[in-house]
Formats: structure tokens, sequence, C-alpha cells
């Protein structure tokens, strides 16, 4: 590993984002260290110089993953004071950031929540603990549930903005805009609100 973290960023980037890219398609079963190497321009011989099996190279993206993850939420983590719907717009913001500074990682992310080989079920155990503890920001706190009018169901509107969420967050596209996403998101959300 201190090898791999001794190479210049440009050729680790390179690295990480075929093996995230390839992992994303496929999951670990399926990946191949040859079809990694051969998208990174290297030598399979390399990526286990690197990273010794194809488990400590999983095992490796997961870690990094959730460096990335833990790193970008934390000026995104200050939620005191802000109700359901400011969180959720906060959270969809957030998503929208590391999809686009991070473009294989959200494929990768959502391959590792999918994997069922036992071989890397510790490692997906330490990412699942941060997406539980980020999702967690999507559900509503002790006595938001009076923010609704008589007749709406607090779990039903969880739902319904946690599957907008994710539509919001699956839609976005390379040539989107954070930004305008973002207020797109917040007008949607106001009038949900408004309406609830």
């Amino acid at each position: 590993m201190k090898k791999f973290l001794s190479l210049p960023p440009e050729k680790q980037n390179k690295i990480v984002t075929a093996a995230m890219t390839l992992f994303g398609e496929v999951g670990y079963k399926k990946a191949y260290i040859s079809e990694i190497a051969s998208a990174a321009g290297i030598s399979k011989a390399l990526i286990f110089h690197y990273f010794s099996s194809k488990k400590g190279l999983y095992a490796y993206l997961v870690y990094y993953t959730g460096k990335i993850v833990m790193t970008e939420a934390q000026h995104e983590r200050d939620t005191a004071g802000k109700d359901f719907f400011d969180r959720a717009l906060i959270t969809i913001k957030f998503r929208l950031t590391l999809k686009s500074r991070y473009p294989a990682m959200n494929a990768f992310i959502d391959s590792v929540f999918n994997e069922d080989d036992e071989e890397v079920a510790a490692d997906i155990e330490r990412l699942l603990a941060i997406a539980t503890d980020m999702h967690a920001s999507l559900t509503l706190a002790p006595g938001e549930e009076k923010l609704f009018k008589s007749g709406a169901s607090p779990q039903h509107v969880v739902k319904l903005v946690d599957k907008y969420a994710e539509g919001v967050v699956g839609l976005f596209g390379a040539d989107d805009s954070v930004d305008d996403t973002v207020k797109e998101a917040a007008d949607c959300l106001l009038m949900l609100k408004s309406l609830l």
C-alpha cells in the first residue's frame, strides 16, 4: 500500500477510477484485475504489487470512499436548527457534489450496497455504517411530525422525500450544474413543505 500511496496523484486517480468503474459495473466477484489494470494503463502485476490482492484493492477503495465521504460531509454536517426539509436539501446537495467531483464513486457505492461476497463483507460493513449515519439526516427529528398538516402521514412524507432525493441524484448527469439542480430541488421541497 505504501508504494501505491507514493505514486503521483494522477496515477493513483487513474487506478482508483478504473477499479471503481469496473467494480461499480460488475461487482466484486466478476471484476478481473487484468481488466482494471488495462483500463488504468498498467500491468496486472503492478496492481498486485500495490495492493497484494483483489480484496486488498477493494478494501482500499472502501476505505478511500469512506474517507472522501466523511471529508466532503464535514461542512454539511451542521444541521442544528434545520428542519426535515432543510436537511433533505443539504443531503441532496452533498450527494450531487460528491457525484460531480467523483463520478466513478457513485456506481461503486451502489455496487457495494448490493455486494454479497463474503470475502469483502467486513469491508462493506464499514462503508454501510457511514452511509447509515448519512441517511439519518432524512429521518424526522422528535416533534417534527407536527410540521405537517393533519392527515399527512409523516412516514409517507419521509419516503416521498427520500425517493425524490434518489431521483434527483440518479438523474444528475455530467453536464448538469450542481447549483442549478440544488435550486430546483429547493423550490420543489419548499412547494411540498407548503402543501403538507
